[in-house]
């Protein structure tokens, strides 16, 4: 559905996003991972069409977004990060209006908007004035948007941003629900979300693929090979302890050390997926006369992955007339961004 090569972005002398490549298979999920400044919506307004690369190629569905960029929108249904979204009309007005603009035929309107609000759960405020609902009303309604004209692949900006943990929920429920009917791109540094409704994952960091792989296993893998994390409490000197166990076979890092209450010491480990490394751990411990109460093993987190990986936030290039943030870059053919007069937003709708 998705196949990228070698995808580049100057902006200046600076780069953005350097010799990207990734494929994205029909029916897929896949979470685009990394930092604030890793290069996310510069490639996700690629993909869309808003933004010509300085290199290498796109192509959508079979088509080739650079030669043929309308006909590859065609195949998109895209869901900025900031929705815009005509504030004053009603629900299922706006979204006629938006598959009008996106070249659904007249005869078909009214199924493919009763099919969008079905899709995005919103069919209970269809005839609500958008300025009125809630911001997890108008995220739905900004999916069911990208839904209207049943468009293969949806790409979505950080779907559950500013959300509350109920509405995230929701969000996340639909998003699944979409699975296999739709491929779906999800651009987020939400980790917990990647992991509720992703198959795969790409991490992305200063404009570069860091690593790609199926959720189940890319939890179990830290730069391509098993590993796990030993956690230990045990009395003694801190220092001793840290010693004893950084002179274990298989034992990577210390993660994280302090000291508890009652002069215990709490260790936390990166080590090789190897099960004997707990016991060598033991050993070695033991072997230093320290007094150990309790060991236990982990696998590796996508939380863990994702840290090692990527560095704190770096700010992201732009060209001068390029959108500044994710708000700026409506949908294709969008409505204009929310008037501030707008109606406040009920709380409960």
């Amino acid at each position: 559905m998705i196949q990228v090569e070698r995808l580049t972005k100057r902006y200046g002398d600076r780069v953005a996003v350097r010799a990207l490549s990734f494929e994205v298979k029909k029916g897929e999920v896949v979470g685009f991972l990394g930092p604030n400044g890793a290069g996310k919506s510069t490639t996700l307004r690629m993909l869309t069409g808003f933004l010509e690369p300085s290199e290498g190629t796109i192509r959508i569905a079979g088509i080739d977004a650079l030669a043929e960029p309308l006909e590859a929108r065609r195949k998109i249904g895209y869901m900025p990060e900031a929705v815009p979204l005509y504030p004053e009309m009603r629900v299922q007005e706006y979204l006629a209006y938006r598959a009008q603009l996106k070249g659904v035929a007249r005869r078909d309107v009214k199924k493919r908007v009763d099919a969008a609000l079905e899709k995005a759960k919103v069919t209970d405020v269809r005839t609500r004035i958008i300025g009125q609902l809630s911001k997890g009303y108008r995220q739905r309604v900004g999916l069911a948007d990208a839904l209207v004209a049943d468009p293969p692949l949806l790409v979505l900006d950080e779907p559950t941003a500013g959300l509350d943990p109920n509405q995230i929920r929701q969000v996340r429920d639909l998003v699944r629900g979409l699975a296999g009917e739709h491929t779906v791109l999800i651009s987020t540094h939400i980790l917990p979300e990647v992991e509720a409704v992703c198959g795969r994952v790409l991490i992305l960091h200063k404009g570069e693929l860091k690593l790609e792989g199926a959720t189940s296993s890319i939890r179990l893998t830290m730069g391509g090979q098993s590993a796990l994390l030993l956690s230990l409490v045990g009395r003694g000197e801190r220092a001793a302890f840290e010693a004893a166990v950084k002179s274990t076979a298989g034992v990577r890092r210390v993660v994280d050390a302090h000291d508890l209450d009652g002069g215990l010491v709490h260790l936390r480990l990166e080590a090789e997926g190897r099960p004997e490394v707990a016991e060598d751990v033991f050993r070695a411990v033991a072997a230093a006369g320290l007094v150990l109460r309790e060991l236990k093993s982990e696998a590796i987190s996508l939380e863990d992955v994702f840290a090692q990986l990527t560095t704190h936030d770096a700010p992201e290039a732009h060209s001068p007339d390029a959108p500044a943030t994710d708000a700026a870059s409506p949908a294709p053919d969008a409505a204009p961004p929310a008037d501030a007069d707008a109606p406040k937003a009920e709380d409960d709708v």
